[in-house]
Order: structure tokens, then C-alpha cells, then sequence
């Protein structure tokens, strides 16, 4: 009975411990009361001027509700000109800034290392200035420069306003993909590049651009969210942008169209931003298979 008794004492020593299971805690799936009274208030914040805006974007001129105000980009010549005109400043303004910035950004990580503090402090200037000043000099220099000189760079608002959009929005391009090289390992995948044969060109387009690609669209997103918006420099040069055709519009009584026609744009915007989302996503996910 002694023996039977140690066997059995010996295989409940053996006999692995029961398992205990943690119970969920619910309150740590719980917001907190004072989280979720600054959701609602930031959400009453942002939100309640949008419902205002868009109620009353809907106020005809009879007095009646309706989305005859949308329509006026499509019947309203000058609205529909002033926004592809806007549109196509927006786009060269885009890809100079990134012609501009990518490979400047580049070639100081790799060959003088020194100079990021120097082209920062250059890169925030335009935030120092104010668009005032920079559009009242740009009118100066338009009175004393030469009559072909004012034809060829002044006559026209893309000619005039792309070259000094680029400027201005400077300060966030720069930062953007400064970020987004930092970080890639830029040496190995330049040197790799250049070991296999590639030109300057090449490495750039095919190597180092599709690594900050999020950071070169972030760029982009910036810079044609500046473009759609400015009225400061526009308005002051005289060109017939957007937003100053929305001024025009809305000075001349029909304060409802301007409103529908900025949320329009404030649509367009938030879309680019979640398309940047969206491709930022997608890259991360196929990075991540790759490496596995």
C-alpha cells in the first residue's frame, strides 16, 4: 500500500499545473469619460462649421434647398477656367518640387553631410516672409525689369506663380522627403546601384524614388493643397486664379457659391489625402512580403 501510495504521489508531482485563464478586464476596453468628451468636442469643432457651410451652400437664390450652387464649376465659365487653371499651376508647381528637392536632398546626405543644417535654415525662409511682402517685392521687380522680361515671365499665371509657389512651399517638400530619405539606406542602395552600372538618372528614378514614395506624395499632397488655397500673391499680381475667382464670386453677392465651391475643393483635398493613405499602405505591405 506504501509503494501504491508514492506512485500516486509521484504522478501528481509529474502532472502538469492547470492552467489558469485571465479573465478580460473590461474596463481597459472602455474609453475613459474624459477621452470621449474631448472626441466629442473635437468633433463639434471641426465638424459643426462643415454642416454649417454645407447648409448653407444649399440656399438657392429662390429662397429654396438645392445643389444648383455645386453646378455653377460646370455652367460658370470663369469658375471652370480659373479652376484648371489653378489645377494646372498645381501640378507643374508639384513636379518642379520634386525634381527640385529630391535629388538636393540626396546629394547632401551622401556628399556633404554638413550642409542639412544650412539648406534647412534656407528651406524656412519662405515661412519668415510673409506672402505680403514677397508678392509686393515680385510687383516692384515687375515695374523695373525689361519689357521682354515681364512678357515672358509675368504675362501668364502659370509662368508667374509656379516659380514662387515653389518657393513658398519649400519648407514642408523639403522636410517631407528629407524624412522620407532618412529613412532608407541611402549609401547601400546608391552604391549598389552605381556598382551594377547605373547612371546618376537611373539610381534615382528606379532605386531611390519608389523607397520614398509616401514621402515624395506627401510632398506633392502639400504642395497642391498651397496651390488650390493661395489668394494672397494671386490677388495682388492680378492672375485669375480659383480662389481668387471664389472672392470675386462670393464679393458679388452669391456668397452660397463660393461656400459650395470650398468644400468641393476641401473634398478634393481630403481625397488626396486618403489616396496618399492608402498608396503608403499598399507600400508597406508589399515591403513587408518581400521581406518575408
Amino acid at each position: 500500500m506504501s509503494a501504491l501510495g508514492g506512485a500516486d504521489v509521484i504522478q501528481e508531482l509529474e502532472a502538469p499545473a492547470p492552467v489558469k485563464r485571465r479573465r478580460p478586464n473590461r474596463n481597459r476596453s472602455r474609453m475613459p469619460a474624459w477621452r470621449l468628451v474631448i472626441f466629442v468636442l473635437a468633433a463639434i469643432f471641426f465638424v459643426g462649421p462643415l454642416i454649417a457651410t454645407f447648409k448653407f451652400s444649399l440656399l438657392q437664390t429662390n429662397g429654396h434647398y438645392g445643389f444648383q450652387n455645386y453646378g455653377q464649376i460646370v455652367t460658370n465659365g470663369a469658375l471652370r477656367d480659373s479652376l484648371f487653371t489653378s489645377l494646372e499651376i498645381a501640378g507643374i508647381t508639384a513636379l518642379a518640387v520634386v525634381a527640385l528637392v529630391l535629388p538636393t536632398v540626396v546629394l547632401v546626405r551622401l556628399r556633404a553631410p554638413r550642409l542639412t543644417l544650412v539648406l534647412e535654415g534656407i528651406t524656412i525662409l519662405p515661412i519668415v516672409i510673409p506672402p505680403v511682402v514677397v508678392a509686393a517685392g515680385l510687383e516692384e521687380l515687375s515695374r523695373s525689369l525689361p519689357t521682354w522680361l515681364v512678357s515672358l515671365w509675368f504675362n501668364h499665371a502659370i509662368t508667374g506663380l509656379a516659380p514662387i509657389y515653389v518657393v513658398l512651399v519649400m519648407p514642408f517638400s523639403y522636410r517631407a522627403i528629407d524624412t522620407g530619405v532618412r529613412a532608407i539606406d541611402l549609401r547601400t542602395l546608391v552604391d549598389a546601384s552605381r556598382n551594377l552600372g547605373a547612371a546618376w538618372p537611373r539610381t534615382m528614378i528606379a532605386v531611390i524614388l519608389p523607397n520614398v514614395e509616401t514621402a515624395v506624395l506627401g510632398a506633392m499632397f502639400l504642395t497642391i493643397a498651397l496651390c488650390l488655397g493661395e489668394v494672397v500673391i494671386s490677388t495682388i499680381l492680378l492672375y485669375n486664379t480659383f480662389p481668387v475667382e471664389l472672392i470675386q464670386v462670393g464679393s458679388s453677392g452669391a456668397a452660397e457659391i463660393p461656400a459650395a465651391l470650398s468644400l468641393c475643393s476641401l473634398l478634393f483635398v481630403f481625397l488626396l489625402l486618403f489616396a496618399l493613405s492608402y498608396v503608403g499602405g499598399r507600400r508597406r505591405g508589399s515591403t513587408s512580403m518581400r521581406v518575408i
